[in-house]
């Protein structure tokens, strides 16, 4: 079979529905192999003329239709495999459907599926079209009552969206339940869980006084697990009161998790579906960062209520409307519960490897796309990351208090709508009084800007002239940029007295603040600063004020002057990061030629000092001792060389491993804490510290780091400290680690969750035989292709995780990638095609790589068969 090219959906092309469906009852008859669901729709006309109702559909057996009441004869409508068309339909009228789906067939796990006995939605983007047929899109708002019925000894949890109106017990052991949900919303918000569950309870006080149930749902035994996640709630619930003033709505606000999942998690209105991946932890199984994740995802998913739900985006090109505002609100509440700066970093961090290099590739898109063939393939971190930087920077430029009067004025102008980017910006224009048209250009035009910037000091006038410029890259389909709306937060530091100065501009009669944000709107602009005492050290960009790349030309010394003295957290391990890749960029360069590589004695005596500092905060002093990963180097050298860049970076780490040593051995034994284990921040930033110290005292690989990382993992009284010394044994070839990852496979045999670290530890090792070890590791029993949990775990591990291994010259890392996406696709093509992204830069590799995977992606290209997400994803990489 020829694979046929599947068509683009445009955003010129939007059009209002011709039909709306304000109301929907649906019964549904659950088994696994013939789930029956009827769907009683009211249905309005909206356009004139008496053009044909046309309802979306896949993978559907349509039994009955009626209009009215009456079976509709043949002539009267017709049915392929995307549609079901009504001929000549009636102003309004009420529609039944009768289909037959068969959720236990269901691999690709979008619409109505099974898995390990629990039947589970996902109709987020396009699901819904899988249950019965439908006006499929998120501008058709309907209000939905659910009815379900099983048997109770397979299902006795019944679940849908919004309030349980009704329950009891049917003939032949079987039972019902329905559910509505009294808040318009779109198809692919509708949710439903049925199976053998347990649960915790719970509730909230709103503050208005109403008291809501709150549960979350599953595998028995799991209950425990769940006690993080529903503490995680509560606090979100209450701190979207007090930061936006929302109020939970319903009765009941319910969250299942299950094993089987394609994405983190989805915010289905009142019935959150996770992967338990993202909410089940204890101790023993989850790491500080799987804390960090549920109380973040858990958070993401509450405020969709909101941004998402009751506002929800009128096509699939506002997608970023709910995602990217979404994520803002997310790092706004991590932000207060942790630490602002090193939430900073770390979003920052995953913005550059994943978003700058998205935005640098052929699969660079706007935050609000133009056009897709499938909108699975657009849940990218331009439209995540990158979406919620521009609503960081809309924050900035107007203040924090004209910020919330437009997101009060967004909440209120158009709750219970399906809005647009447009609609959202036009409330902080009528918010703040200004035009933000320009600004608007964050959303449509795709790419990275770039900033030059230069500055003189005349020290006889007490003068610093700042001159700056703007450009933006081309990028697919968009050969030629406008300038952009840029805030640029600004400060100075006295090179001499190591002070703030005040940046007072030239003209200005009072002292200026400390810190100050200047908007550049123009390709060039000149600021100039008077009253300037001493010789100033620029900081540029405080907290990343915009996600753009800065061209400054700082020498090592400057650097380091700002690791030490900067008053920005961020722009202290910015200058950090900076400083490392400049050195490892110069060692990269000489191993390259055959030259001595020795790491700057700058940078690590500068480490020296940040290390001394350690105890001011030990999460972000774990961020500032570790240099960039190699995936991040790996944006700054072209052609990429992983040999190099590996050797290079292992020894810089072996530096200051050297010169510091002791302290880091000081470290490491003064922050042991072998308590009881408490997942909260301060605890998590000492045990970050601790294992950072580990990473560099183990940089040898011999029998004493073998030996120590074995001590640190068998000593261990958590899955942090357990993982960060199995880490440290991955890098050996010593024999304790085959020791240890037995020992650690032997204890969680029983945990697909944990052995999902236990392969990706594997996946991610530097050894040469990596690649054997993931074909190995693919017939685990645990390792299945039906579970994208799996798939990430492992083949994700490998290909995004080890650069060096995936990248490797005999191109036996892209076959193995290649191999498992063509398999993938038929099962299940979204997670296909998010592995095949792997190859995304393969551009910026040496001829012979170049080539290699170029190969293995017109293989994956022209396979006959190949599914639109998948050939969209391959085909636009190839170019």
């Amino acid at each position: 079979m020829k694979t046929t090219e599947p068509r683009a959906t445009h955003l010129r092309d939007y059009r209002p529905p011709s039909y709306r469906i304000p109301e929907i009852a649906l019964d549904f008859n659950l088994d696994g192999s013939a789930t029956r669901v009827t769907a009683t729709m009211q249905v309005e006309r909206m356009a004139a003329g008496s053009e044909p109702l046309v309802l979306d559909g896949q993978r559907l057996k349509l039994i009955s239709i009626k209009l009215d009441g009456k079976t509709l004869e043949p002539s009267a409508y017709s049915a392929d495999s995307t549609s079901l068309t009504v001929f000549d339909p009636p102003q309004s009228f009420t529609l039944e459907l009768v289909t037959e789906i068969a959720p236990a067939e269901n691999t690709a796990l979008e619409g109505l599926y099974m898995a390990s006995g629990i039947y589970c939605t996902q109709c987020e983007p396009e699901g819904f079209r899988c249950i019965t047929y439908f006006i499929d899109r998120p501008d058709n708002l309907a209000r939905f009552e659910t009815r379900i019925e099983a048997p109770q000894s397979v299902a006795p949890v019944l679940l849908s969206n919004g309030n349980l109106i009704e329950s009891g017990d049917l003939d032949d052991g079987r039972h019902f339940a329905i559910w509505r949900d009294p808040f318009p919303k779109p198809s692919y918000l509708f949710a439903l869980v049925a199976g053998d569950l347990g649960h915790i309870s719970d509730h909230f006080d709103t503050m208005c006084g109403r008291r809501v149930d709150l549960r979350i749902y599953v595998e028995h035994g799991n209950e425990p697990r769940a006690l993080y996640a529903m503490d995680s709630l509560k606090r979100a619930m209450r701190w979207d009161e007090e930061a936006y003033g929302r109020e939970y709505d319903l009765d009941i606000f319910m969250i299942v998790a299950v094993s089987a999942f394609n994405f983190g998690a989805m915010e289905n209105k009142g019935l959150n579906i996770f992967n338990d991946k993202v909410l089940l932890a204890s101790p023993e199984t989850a790491t500080d960062d799987d804390y960090a994740r549920i109380e973040a995802v858990v958070a993401h998913e509450y405020f969709h209520n909101w941004t998402g739900d009751r506002i929800t985006c009128r096509d699939w090109f506002q997608l970023a409307l709910k995602e990217g505002l979404t994520v803002f609100r997310e790092t706004g509440f991590v932000g207060d519960m942790r630490s602002h700066a090193v939430r900073r970093i770390t979003d920052v961090k995953d913005l550059r490897l994943r978003q700058f290099q998205e935005d640098a590739g052929p699969l660079a898109h706007p935050v609000q796309p133009d056009c897709y063939i499938t909108i699975d393939n657009f849940y990218t971190a331009t439209v995540y990351e990158k979406g919620a930087e521009v609503v960081g920077m809309l924050r900035t430029i107007l203040g924090a208090e004209t910020f919330r009067k437009g997101m009060d004025l967004y909440f209120e102008r158009h709750d219970g709508e399906a809005a647009t980017v447009e609609d959202f910006i036009r409330c902080f224009e009528d918010a703040s009084g200004r035009k933000l048209e320009q600004f608007r250009l964050w959303y449509s035009q795709a790419g990275t800007p770039e900033v030059q910037v230069e500055g003189a000091y005349d020290p006889n006038a007490k003068t610093y002239a700042l001159d700056l410029k703007q450009s933006v890259p081309p990028t697919p389909g968009q050969p030629e940029k406008k300038p952009m709306h840029i805030p640029l937060a600004l400060g100075m530091i006295g090179k001499r007295s190591a002070k703030p100065l005040p940046l007072t501009l030239q003209g200005e009669n009072t002292p200026g603040p400390e810190d100050r944000v200047v908007e550049l709107v123009r390709p060039e602009q000149r600021l100039v600063f008077s009253g300037v005492a001493e010789e100033p050290v620029l900081s540029l960009g405080r907290g990343f004020s915009a996600p753009i790349v800065v061209r400054c030309s700082q020498d090592a010394a400057t650097r380091a002057f700002l690791m030490s003295h900067d008053a920005d957290a961020f722009n202290r391990w910015e200058a950090a990061q900076k400083l490392s890749t400049e050195i490892l960029v110069g060692m990269i360069r000489a191993i390259q030629g055959g030259h001595p590589a020795a790491a700057d004695p700058i940078y690590v005596e500068a480490i020296g000092g940040v290390i001394a500092r350690a105890d001011e905060d030990h999460a972000f002093t774990a961020l500032m001792l570790v240099p960039p990963s190699e995936s991040e180097l790996a944006l700054a050298v072209t052609p990429i060389d992983p040999e190099a860049i590996h050797d290079a970076r292992r020894r810089l780490v072996w530096a200051i491993a050297d010169a510091h040593g002791s302290a880091l051995a000081s470290l490491y034994t003064n922050l042991d804490s072998r308590g009881a284990f408490n997942p909260d921040a301060a605890s998590a930033g000492r045990r970050a510290l601790r294992n950072s110290a580990l990473r560099f005292l183990t940089v040898a690989d011999d029998d004493y780091a073998a030996e120590l990382a074995e001590a640190h993992c068998r000593s261990a009284t958590n899955m942090t400290d357990m993982t960060a010394g199995l880490a440290a044994l991955a890098r050996t070839a010593n024999p304790r680690r085959e020791r240890a990852f037995a020992d650690f496979h032997d204890r969680f045999r029983d945990d697909p969750l944990v052995l999902d670290k236990w392969m990706g530890l594997q996946a991610m090792s530097p050894q040469p035989d990596t690649v054997d070890r993931v074909r190995t590791l693919m017939g685990h029993p645990v390792f299945s292709l039906k579970n994208p949990n799996r798939v990430r775990a492992l083949i994700g591990a490998f290909a995004i995780g080890n650069p060096l291994r995936f990248h490797d010259k005999s191109g036996a890392g892209y076959r193995l990638v290649r191999e498992v996406v063509q398999t993938l696709d038929s099962i299940n093509p979204q997670t296909a095609a998010r592995m095949a992204a792997a190859f995304e830069t393969w551009r910026r590799y040496d001829r012979e790589r170049q080539a290699l995977m170029r190969a293995e992606l017109e293989a994956i290209a022209g396979r006959p068969g190949l599914s639109a997400n998948l050939y969209e994803m391959a085909t636009k990489m190839l170019g």
